[in-house]
């Protein structure tokens, strides 16, 4: 007998739950050093058309396979579409957040250890060089994989409690408060020497820096900001009651993205100018300009700390997507202790994520494709098997699950026009197949 499936207690519980399983190192940490690796404006408006044309219509899929088979990605594939291979998908999906996971959680160490000292007031420093501090950290054997650790122990313990006492309560109080204190640094970063710099890099757009790799690492990007692809989103939809629309549940998810992305970019690039530091620092951009533009504030580590104490939290909701999915289809209407597969599933990710702590110190000079561990996996996650996994979404809902389920779903719980449907199964349909493989075909020389 299957046990009675949590759902979510409330439409702006699941909204802000969804939102904070998107909004996390995506948005925050890694859309920065990626735009500014890749051209600033243009890639930002890039990565805006294709969150709007491709994830929103793959977020709203995602949301409208989970509801309409209410089980987790497995099973949901299983259920709709019984006796064939479809369930791989899901299957993907977990082994696609499991690798993300491992080196989700090695950034997430970073922003728990930096938080931690930054509350004890050992961050901002006269004349500190915080390059050579985010160097030290990530170097260490023992603080990153501590960090590792810890992290993974918070995501462990509030996944045991499960849906509405774990995740949903705790995505209630975090996502407000993190949208107030980054207005508070963009604010901050806008009103330094020379910021208007930074903000031409990022709002006006040079295309002739947009590449064909720049491309797919935008394509890339708005499937991880969404966390569309490895069908998290189909398992926190799973959990979701007949009265919400997914539609506009989506559409909310997506707006608040691209707006902490801009803000993202509204408090990281005018620094990153005044303060002569390099966009294309890489992923230890925001772990530099944090502390430095905080040095220019009164009370600027107290102000450090409760900003990252609140980016601390977006990344853990992010994380706990992330691990509610492989949990989920390890106990959907079986007998197993949840608390018991999350404490195994979060170990084997925390052996798993040793080899990426470890690729910015002892492995460093370790290379796979002459890429370290770390970036690898993050390679083959964010540019392989996101985008693979949203092609093989599309094709499933267009072509295989049932079009009455489909309308059904997507109808439920408002009343938007048919054209609404219409506009969005053409796009599901053609636009984001088509377009996931040009990129693909582009970046192998095809094209």
């Amino acid at each position: 007998m299957e046990q009675k499936r949590e759902q979510w207690s409330s439409r702006i519980g699941f909204i802000l739950s969804s939102a904070g399983a998107a909004i996390g190192l995506g948005a925050i940490w890694k859309f920065p050093y990626v735009a500014g690796m890749n051209g600033g404006a243009a890639f930002f408006l890039v990565f805006a058309i294709f969150t709007v044309l491709i994830g929103l219509p793959m977020l709203i899929s995602e949301f409208i396979i989970g509801r309409g088979a209410g089980k987790e990605a497995i099973s949901a594939y299983k259920k709709l579409a019984p006796k064939t291979h479809w369930d791989k998908v899901g299957k993907l999906g977990v082994v696609g957040c499991f690798l993300l996971l491992s080196f989700y959680s090695v950034v997430g160490g970073w922003v728990l250890i930096y938080t931690v000292l930054s509350i004890i007031g050992t961050v901002i420093n006269k004349g500190a060089n915080y390059p050579d501090l985010f160097g030290y950290i990530t170097s260490s054997p023992s603080i990153t994989i501590l960090g590792l650790a810890l992290f993974l122990l918070i995501n462990i313990i509030v996944i045991t409690l499960g849906v509405q006492n774990g995740i949903e309560k705790a995505n209630k109080y975090m996502m407000p408060l993190l949208f107030i204190f980054f207005i508070i640094l963009v604010v901050r970063s806008l009103t330094l020497d020379g910021a208007m710099e930074g903000v031409l890099f990022f709002l006006k757009p040079d295309f002739s820096s947009i590449t064909g790799e720049a491309v797919l690492y935008a394509l890339g990007q708005s499937f991880f900001a969404l966390a569309v692809g490895f069908s998290c989103m189909v398992t926190y939809s799973s959990y979701l009651g007949k009265d919400v629309s997914i539609p506009y549940s989506a559409s909310s998810v997506v707006i608040m993205n691209i707006f902490v992305s801009l803000l993202a970019g509204l408090a990281i690039f005018p620094a990153v100018f005044a303060l002569g530091l390099e966009p294309a620092e890489g992923p230890g951009l925001l772990f530099i300009v944090l502390p430095t533009v905080f040095s220019h504030l009164p009370f600027g580590e107290f102000f450090l700390s409760l900003f990252l104490l609140l980016f601390l939290f977006a990344t853990l909701t992010s994380s706990f997507s992330l691990l509610e999915i492989i949990v989920a289809a390890f106990t959907e209407g079986k007998k197993r202790s949840r608390k018991r597969i999350s404490w195994v599933s979060g170990i084997i990710v925390f052996i798993a994520g040793i080899p990426a702590a470890l690729s910015m110190g002892v492995l460093k000079d370790f290379t796979i494709f002459d890429k370290t561990v770390f970036d690898a996996t993050d390679y083959l996650v964010s540019n392989i098997m996101l985008p693979l996994g949203c092609l093989l979404i599309s094709i499933f809902i267009s072509f295989k699950m049932d079009k009455n389920i489909v309308k059904q779903q997507f109808k439920l719980g408002n009343s938007y026009p048919s054209v609404l449907f219409l506009i969005w199964r053409f796009l599901i349909r053609w636009v984001v197949p088509l377009t996931i493989i040009i990129v693909y075909l582009n970046q192998l020389g095809f094209i």
